[in-house]
Protein backbone atom coordinates (compact mmCIF):
# COMPACT_ATOMS: atom_id res chain seq x y z
CA UNK A 1 0.00 0.00 0.00
CA UNK A 2 2.90 2.21 0.37
CA UNK A 3 4.19 1.49 -3.12
CA UNK A 4 0.28 2.35 -4.47
CA UNK A 5 0.71 5.60 -2.60
CA UNK A 6 3.90 6.33 -4.17
CA UNK A 7 2.27 6.16 -7.62
CA UNK A 8 -1.16 7.79 -6.80
CA UNK A 9 0.93 10.48 -5.55
CA UNK A 10 2.70 10.66 -8.79
CA UNK A 11 6.33 9.25 -8.20
CA UNK A 12 6.08 5.73 -10.18
CA UNK A 13 10.10 5.73 -9.42
CA UNK A 14 9.23 5.17 -5.85
CA UNK A 15 7.05 2.81 -5.96
CA UNK A 16 8.84 0.46 -8.14
CA UNK A 17 11.82 0.95 -6.00
CA UNK A 18 9.51 0.15 -3.03
CA UNK A 19 7.86 -3.30 -4.65
CA UNK A 20 11.92 -4.25 -6.01
CA UNK A 21 12.87 -3.99 -2.24
CA UNK A 22 10.55 -6.33 -1.06
CA UNK A 23 11.06 -8.52 -4.34
CA UNK A 24 14.49 -8.84 -3.95
CA UNK A 25 14.30 -9.52 0.43
CA UNK A 26 11.34 -11.98 -0.57
CA UNK A 27 13.08 -13.93 -3.41
CA UNK A 28 16.59 -14.06 -1.45
CA UNK A 29 14.86 -14.89 2.24
CA UNK A 30 12.80 -17.86 0.32
CA UNK A 31 15.99 -19.11 -1.59
CA UNK A 32 17.86 -19.43 1.97
CA UNK A 33 15.21 -20.80 3.47
CA UNK A 34 15.11 -23.49 0.76
CA UNK A 35 19.07 -23.96 0.60
CA UNK A 36 18.59 -24.46 4.55
CA UNK A 37 16.12 -27.08 3.99
CA UNK A 38 17.73 -28.97 1.60
CA UNK A 39 21.34 -29.26 3.86
CA UNK A 40 19.51 -30.12 6.59
CA UNK A 41 19.79 -33.66 8.33
CA UNK A 42 17.36 -36.27 7.33
CA UNK A 43 15.76 -35.89 10.61
CA UNK A 44 15.15 -32.36 10.71
CA UNK A 45 13.55 -32.03 7.64
CA UNK A 46 9.76 -31.69 7.73
CA UNK A 47 7.49 -34.64 6.26
CA UNK A 48 5.95 -32.37 3.26
CA UNK A 49 7.52 -34.06 -0.08
CA UNK A 50 10.20 -32.05 -1.24
CA UNK A 51 8.32 -30.74 -4.55
CA UNK A 52 5.49 -29.51 -2.07
CA UNK A 53 7.99 -27.74 -0.24
CA UNK A 54 9.90 -26.14 -3.27
CA UNK A 55 6.59 -24.65 -4.65
CA UNK A 56 5.84 -23.18 -1.47
CA UNK A 57 9.23 -21.41 -1.41
CA UNK A 58 8.48 -20.72 -5.11
CA UNK A 59 5.00 -18.82 -3.81
CA UNK A 60 6.91 -16.91 -1.05
CA UNK A 61 5.41 -18.87 1.88
CA UNK A 62 8.33 -20.80 2.90
CA UNK A 63 9.11 -18.81 6.21
CA UNK A 64 5.54 -18.89 6.74
CA UNK A 65 5.95 -22.61 6.60
CA UNK A 66 8.77 -22.76 9.12
CA UNK A 67 7.13 -20.23 11.93
CA UNK A 68 4.16 -22.87 11.71
CA UNK A 69 6.70 -26.08 11.85
CA UNK A 70 8.30 -24.51 14.56
CA UNK A 71 5.11 -23.75 16.52
CA UNK A 72 3.73 -27.13 16.14
CA UNK A 73 6.99 -28.36 17.85
CA UNK A 74 6.61 -25.88 20.31
CA UNK A 75 3.47 -26.82 21.12
CA UNK A 76 4.38 -30.46 21.53
CA UNK A 77 7.12 -29.55 23.68
CA UNK A 78 5.15 -27.38 26.01
CA UNK A 79 2.62 -29.94 26.68
CA UNK A 80 5.28 -32.57 27.13
CA UNK A 81 5.53 -33.96 30.99
CA UNK A 82 9.09 -34.20 30.04
CA UNK A 83 10.58 -33.21 26.92
CA UNK A 84 13.43 -34.25 25.40
CA UNK A 85 17.24 -33.27 25.29
CA UNK A 86 16.85 -33.63 21.35
CA UNK A 87 13.51 -32.03 20.83
CA UNK A 88 14.42 -29.41 23.11
CA UNK A 89 17.90 -28.74 20.73
CA UNK A 90 15.63 -28.73 17.54
CA UNK A 91 12.89 -26.25 18.80
CA UNK A 92 16.50 -24.13 19.22
CA UNK A 93 17.66 -25.10 15.71
CA UNK A 94 14.18 -24.29 14.17
CA UNK A 95 14.22 -20.64 16.25
CA UNK A 96 17.96 -20.29 15.05
CA UNK A 97 16.80 -20.76 11.39
CA UNK A 98 13.46 -18.19 11.99
CA UNK A 99 15.12 -15.33 13.54
CA UNK A 100 18.13 -15.39 11.02
CA UNK A 101 15.64 -15.71 8.15
CA UNK A 102 14.19 -12.72 10.28
CA UNK A 103 16.84 -10.42 10.42
CA UNK A 104 18.01 -10.79 6.42
CA UNK A 105 14.07 -9.57 6.15
CA UNK A 106 15.11 -6.69 7.94
CA UNK A 107 17.83 -5.51 6.09
CA UNK A 108 17.19 -6.53 2.94
CA UNK A 109 13.68 -5.17 2.99
CA UNK A 110 12.76 -3.18 6.19
CA UNK A 111 16.09 -1.10 6.30
CA UNK A 112 15.91 -0.07 2.70
CA UNK A 113 12.41 1.11 2.93
CA UNK A 114 12.92 2.98 6.12
CA UNK A 115 15.69 4.98 3.88
CA UNK A 116 13.75 5.11 1.43
CA UNK A 117 10.45 6.44 3.46
CA UNK A 118 12.98 9.26 5.64
CA UNK A 119 14.41 10.59 1.60
CA UNK A 120 10.79 10.53 0.38
CA UNK A 121 9.80 12.87 3.94
CA UNK A 122 12.75 15.28 3.08
CA UNK A 123 11.88 15.40 -0.43
CA UNK A 124 7.70 15.99 0.30
CA UNK A 125 8.21 17.65 3.54
CA UNK A 126 5.22 15.70 4.53
CA UNK A 127 5.03 12.57 7.15
CA UNK A 128 2.13 10.27 8.11
CA UNK A 129 2.44 9.08 11.74
CA UNK A 130 1.32 5.50 10.81
CA UNK A 131 4.17 5.42 8.36
CA UNK A 132 6.47 6.44 10.69
CA UNK A 133 5.49 3.86 13.34
CA UNK A 134 5.83 1.20 10.79
CA UNK A 135 8.99 1.74 9.47
CA UNK A 136 10.65 2.29 13.11
CA UNK A 137 8.74 -1.52 14.48
CA UNK A 138 10.89 -3.65 12.02
CA UNK A 139 14.33 -1.70 12.85
CA UNK A 140 13.60 -2.59 16.64
CA UNK A 141 12.48 -6.30 16.25
CA UNK A 142 15.32 -6.59 14.27
CA UNK A 143 17.57 -6.47 17.37
CA UNK A 144 15.18 -8.31 19.09
CA UNK A 145 16.13 -11.47 16.42
CA UNK A 146 19.95 -10.83 17.03
CA UNK A 147 19.62 -10.91 20.68
CA UNK A 148 17.21 -14.26 20.81
CA UNK A 149 19.34 -15.90 17.91
CA UNK A 150 22.68 -15.46 19.82
CA UNK A 151 20.77 -16.51 22.92
CA UNK A 152 19.10 -19.89 22.17
CA UNK A 153 22.51 -21.11 21.15
CA UNK A 154 24.30 -20.55 24.39
CA UNK A 155 25.44 -23.33 26.02
CA UNK A 156 24.86 -22.02 29.56
CA UNK A 157 22.25 -19.34 29.65
CA UNK A 158 22.94 -16.70 32.14
CA UNK A 159 20.30 -14.17 33.71
CA UNK A 160 20.46 -11.20 31.13
CA UNK A 161 19.26 -8.54 33.38
CA UNK A 162 16.88 -5.73 31.97
CA UNK A 163 19.10 -3.31 31.93
CA UNK A 164 21.62 -5.06 29.80
CA UNK A 165 18.63 -5.93 27.51
CA UNK A 166 18.04 -1.81 27.19
CA UNK A 167 21.78 -1.32 26.85
CA UNK A 168 21.95 -3.44 23.90
CA UNK A 169 18.91 -2.27 22.11
CA UNK A 170 20.15 1.23 22.75
CA UNK A 171 23.45 0.59 21.07
CA UNK A 172 22.09 -0.75 18.08
CA UNK A 173 20.00 2.05 17.61
CA UNK A 174 22.41 4.53 18.37
CA UNK A 175 24.84 2.85 15.52
CA UNK A 176 22.23 2.50 12.91
CA UNK A 177 20.21 5.68 12.78
CA UNK A 178 22.88 8.28 12.25
CA UNK A 179 23.82 5.53 9.28
CA UNK A 180 20.42 5.93 7.90
CA UNK A 181 20.03 9.54 8.43
CA UNK A 182 23.36 9.95 6.24
CA UNK A 183 22.56 7.77 3.22
CA UNK A 184 19.05 9.59 3.04
CA UNK A 185 20.63 12.71 3.07
CA UNK A 186 23.16 11.96 0.38
CA UNK A 187 20.24 10.47 -1.96
CA UNK A 188 18.41 13.80 -0.89
CA UNK A 189 21.39 15.91 -3.04
CA UNK A 190 21.94 12.71 -5.72
CA UNK A 191 19.54 10.60 -6.05
CA UNK A 192 21.40 8.31 -8.65
CA UNK A 193 24.81 8.90 -6.75
CA UNK A 194 23.92 6.76 -3.80
CA UNK A 195 23.26 4.04 -5.84
CA UNK A 196 26.82 4.12 -7.44
CA UNK A 197 28.27 4.74 -3.55
CA UNK A 198 25.66 1.25 -2.01
CA UNK A 199 27.53 -0.88 -5.06
CA UNK A 200 30.77 0.70 -4.18
CA UNK A 201 30.49 0.04 -0.46
CA UNK A 202 28.73 -3.30 -1.03
CA UNK A 203 31.51 -4.69 -2.96
CA UNK A 204 34.05 -3.80 -0.40
CA UNK A 205 32.31 -5.44 2.36
CA UNK A 206 31.36 -8.51 0.05
CA UNK A 207 34.92 -8.68 -0.24
CA UNK A 208 36.03 -8.37 3.14
CA UNK A 209 33.52 -10.99 4.22
CA UNK A 210 34.97 -13.39 1.64
CA UNK A 211 38.59 -12.91 3.21
CA UNK A 212 37.08 -14.07 6.67
CA UNK A 213 36.38 -17.44 5.06
CA UNK A 214 32.86 -18.16 6.39
CA UNK A 215 31.47 -21.20 6.03
CA UNK A 216 27.52 -20.32 7.37
CA UNK A 217 26.33 -22.93 4.24
CA UNK A 218 26.97 -25.97 3.49
CA UNK A 219 28.18 -25.71 -0.57
CA UNK A 220 29.93 -22.68 -2.18
CA UNK A 221 27.67 -21.55 -4.13
CA UNK A 222 24.78 -21.01 -1.28
CA UNK A 223 28.19 -19.21 0.26
CA UNK A 224 28.02 -16.69 -2.13
CA UNK A 225 24.55 -15.70 -1.65
CA UNK A 226 24.88 -15.60 2.11
CA UNK A 227 28.59 -13.20 1.84
CA UNK A 228 25.86 -11.07 -0.61
CA UNK A 229 23.33 -10.72 1.79
CA UNK A 230 25.76 -10.45 4.93
CA UNK A 231 27.34 -7.54 2.46
CA UNK A 232 24.10 -5.36 3.02
CA UNK A 233 23.49 -5.62 6.53
CA UNK A 234 27.18 -4.31 6.91
CA UNK A 235 26.34 -1.56 4.74
CA UNK A 236 23.82 -0.31 7.64
CA UNK A 237 24.78 -2.11 11.01
CA UNK A 238 27.62 -4.30 12.06
CA UNK A 239 27.36 -8.68 12.05
CA UNK A 240 30.16 -10.65 12.86
CA UNK A 241 30.41 -13.65 10.57
CA UNK A 242 33.57 -15.30 11.72
CA UNK A 243 34.73 -17.22 14.95
CA UNK A 244 37.63 -15.90 16.87
CA UNK A 245 37.96 -12.25 18.90
CA UNK A 246 36.48 -9.76 16.54
CA UNK A 247 38.50 -6.41 18.65
CA UNK A 248 40.37 -5.90 15.67
CA UNK A 249 37.60 -6.82 12.44
CA UNK A 250 35.31 -4.68 14.64
CA UNK A 251 37.47 -1.97 14.89
CA UNK A 252 37.92 -1.68 11.01
CA UNK A 253 34.49 -2.00 10.74
CA UNK A 254 33.50 0.73 12.57
CA UNK A 255 36.16 2.74 11.81
CA UNK A 256 35.71 2.42 7.84
CA UNK A 257 32.01 3.46 8.75
CA UNK A 258 32.30 6.48 10.80
CA UNK A 259 34.76 7.91 7.55
CA UNK A 260 31.72 6.69 5.25
CA UNK A 261 29.22 8.26 7.50
CA UNK A 262 31.06 11.40 8.25
CA UNK A 263 32.08 12.13 3.92
CA UNK A 264 28.09 11.99 3.35
CA UNK A 265 27.47 13.91 6.22
CA UNK A 266 30.10 16.32 4.67
CA UNK A 267 28.85 16.39 1.13
CA UNK A 268 25.05 17.67 2.37
CA UNK A 269 26.40 19.76 4.48
CA UNK A 270 28.80 21.96 1.91
CA UNK A 271 26.59 21.07 -0.87
CA UNK A 272 23.17 21.83 0.09
CA UNK A 273 21.79 25.07 -0.86
CA UNK A 274 22.20 28.32 1.92
CA UNK A 275 18.16 28.54 0.97
CA UNK A 276 17.65 25.07 1.06
CA UNK A 277 14.42 24.59 3.12
CA UNK A 278 16.12 21.97 5.14
CA UNK A 279 18.65 24.12 7.64
CA UNK A 280 16.86 22.64 10.19
CA UNK A 281 18.26 19.55 9.95
CA UNK A 282 21.68 20.79 10.04
CA UNK A 283 21.52 20.48 14.10
CA UNK A 284 20.23 16.83 13.23
CA UNK A 285 23.15 15.98 11.03
CA UNK A 286 25.74 17.49 13.01
CA UNK A 287 24.66 15.28 16.34
CA UNK A 288 24.30 12.14 14.09
CA UNK A 289 28.36 11.50 14.64
CA UNK A 290 28.23 12.29 18.55
CA UNK A 291 25.28 9.81 18.18
CA UNK A 292 27.52 7.28 16.70
CA UNK A 293 30.49 7.35 19.30
CA UNK A 294 27.43 6.78 21.95
CA UNK A 295 26.49 3.55 20.02
CA UNK A 296 30.16 2.80 20.39
CA UNK A 297 30.64 3.89 24.08
CA UNK A 298 27.45 1.70 24.85
CA UNK A 299 28.63 -1.39 22.93
CA UNK A 300 32.17 -1.41 24.95
CA UNK A 301 30.54 -1.14 28.52
CA UNK A 302 27.72 -3.97 27.46
CA UNK A 303 30.43 -6.30 26.22
CA UNK A 304 32.83 -5.28 29.20
CA UNK A 305 30.28 -5.51 31.96
CA UNK A 306 26.49 -6.58 31.14
CA UNK A 307 27.18 -9.36 28.69
CA UNK A 308 25.97 -12.40 30.45
CA UNK A 309 29.28 -14.13 30.04
CA UNK A 310 30.87 -11.11 31.46
CA UNK A 311 29.21 -11.14 34.79
CA UNK A 312 29.86 -14.96 34.66
CA UNK A 313 32.80 -16.58 36.90
CA UNK A 314 34.47 -17.11 33.51
CA UNK A 315 32.84 -17.70 30.37
CA UNK A 316 33.09 -21.06 29.33
CA UNK A 317 33.40 -22.79 25.49
CA UNK A 318 29.88 -22.67 24.02
CA UNK A 319 28.33 -23.38 20.68
CA UNK A 320 30.14 -22.08 17.50
CA UNK A 321 27.75 -18.90 17.80
CA UNK A 322 29.27 -17.57 20.61
CA UNK A 323 33.14 -16.81 20.89
CA UNK A 324 34.84 -14.52 22.53
CA UNK A 325 31.89 -12.39 24.14
CA UNK A 326 30.94 -11.73 20.45
CA UNK A 327 27.82 -12.96 18.43
CA UNK A 328 28.42 -14.52 15.26
CA UNK A 329 27.08 -17.00 12.77
CA UNK A 330 29.44 -19.02 11.50
CA UNK A 331 27.30 -22.03 10.48
CA UNK A 332 23.99 -23.66 10.99
CA UNK A 333 24.92 -26.95 11.97
CA UNK A 334 22.78 -28.63 14.94
CA UNK A 335 24.31 -28.19 18.61
CA UNK A 336 24.09 -28.89 21.71
CA UNK A 337 21.98 -26.05 22.98
CA UNK A 338 19.21 -24.87 25.04
CA UNK A 339 16.01 -22.81 24.21
CA UNK A 340 12.63 -21.97 26.05
CA UNK A 341 9.21 -22.29 24.36
CA UNK A 342 8.40 -18.98 25.31
CA UNK A 343 11.66 -17.45 23.41
CA UNK A 344 10.65 -19.61 20.42
CA UNK A 345 7.09 -18.16 20.26
CA UNK A 346 9.03 -14.31 20.41
CA UNK A 347 10.73 -15.25 17.63
CA UNK A 348 8.34 -15.87 15.33
CA UNK A 349 5.92 -12.71 16.47
CA UNK A 350 9.07 -10.64 16.20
Amino acid sequence: WVAAGYWRAGHPGWAALGLALLAAASAATQACSWLWFRSDPAALRPELPRCLLAALHLLQLGFFYRCLHALKLGWKVCWAKAASEEEQNRLAFFSHDISMLRLFETFLENTPQLTLLLYVILRTNKAEPSQDADALTPQSCCFACQWDSLRSFLQDKYELSLGSSVVYFLWNLSLTCPRILVVALFALLWPYGVAIHFLLVWLAMFLWVSLQGTDFMESPGPEQLYRAIVAVILYFSWFNVAPGRTLYRSIIYHGFILVDSTLLALSWLLCHSPLDEHFYLIPVVSAALPCYLLGLLLRVSYYKWLHPSARSHGTKQGSHCFTGGEPQCSGRRPVHCECTVVSTFLVIYY
